[in-house]
């Protein structure tokens, strides 16, 4: 979808955040953004498949709070389960190859990384591949491509960095289609991270879209519940954005915090998320 489109949903969404007490009527989000209330419900349904009021009482702490109390109950039954029974669990769609110690220490020596920027529902991606998966997928704003550059050299030092949108684009077009519910093939990943890190990461493709989890749930189930503060140092150090859906991990109150791509965008995706997963279980019960 068009950059600007996402810019006027994220434009909303802050609006929201910064006056959530007073409920903004779609008169006045239409207004902020400028548009009409039709194009903007018009914008919403385009990009969420819902109405802007709907997309709205998903954001909502209230709901968030009511989404961490059902993923609770749903997310330990998966894992009592090994990992089954949640339905189209995220990692049918990703895998996660992690480098060896050998490889951690020689810093992408010998790596070659092809780089590029691509449009996604949730704003322009800085995506990077090896030829054993995506190592790196930021969500940019205008102007900063050099510094996700540097942030790509600075945890690949030793790596040969090709930009290459033309090879990074195949992965591009796999995200939508995984964020959409229609991926065909799993996307391969490439992490660097200590054993911690990558097995918090591994955890975090169980969280189904549509559903969140709080920090402390997510240390549990990866069998170290007193090591929040290590889980959520994990999170943060993700690189690789959606597809180690670290926007699902929530605050215990329901709050978003922490999330290294704005928490404007935090709640787009996780709105976006639940609008979506909202609509295949109204496919479901209908056929």
């Amino acid at each position: 979808m068009p950059d600007r489109d996402y810019d006027r949903i994220e434009q909303a969404v802050r609006y929201v955040q910064a006056h959530r007490y007073e409920q903004p009527s779609i008169e006045t989000l239409a207004q902020h953004v400028g548009l009409s209330p039709y194009h903007f419900i018009r914008l919403f349904k385009r990009w969420a498949g819902i109405t802007p009021k709907r997309f709205l009482q998903l954001l909502t702490l209230e709901y968030a709070k009511e989404q961490l109390a059902a993923s609770h109950s749903l997310l330990e039954t998966a894992f009592e389960a090994g990992l089954s029974g949640t339905g189209r669990l995220h990692d049918l769609f990703v895998t996660v190859d992690a480098v060896t110690p050998g490889e951690f220490k020689r810093q992408g020596e010998g790596l070659v990384i092809e780089y590029g920027l691509h449009a996604t529902p949730f704003g322009t991606c800085f995506l990077a591949v090896t030829e054993r998966g995506v190592c790196a997928l930021y969500f940019i704003e205008p102007g900063g491509v050099d510094s996700a550059i540097a942030e790509l050299a600075a945890a690949w030092p030793e790596a040969m960095l090709l930009e290459d949108p033309e090879t990074t684009r195949f992965y591009a077009e796999a995200m939508v289609a995984v964020a959409s519910g229609e991926a065909v093939q799993p996307i391969p990943l490439l992490v660097r991270g200590t054993n911690f890190q990558v097995k918090v990461w591994q955890a975090l493709l169980q969280v189904p879209p549509g559903q969140r989890i709080a920090y402390e749930d997510l240390a549990t189930l990866i069998g170290q519940p007193t090591a929040t503060r290590a889980v959520a140092s994990a999170v943060a150090r993700n690189r690789i954005g959606y597809l180690i859906p670290c926007h699902r991990v929530l605050r215990k109150t329901g709050a978003i915090g922490g999330y290294r791509w704005g928490p404007a965008r935090n709640a787009a995706l996780l709105a976006w998320e639940a609008a979506h997963a909202e609509q295949q279980t109204l496919l479901g019960a209908a056929a």
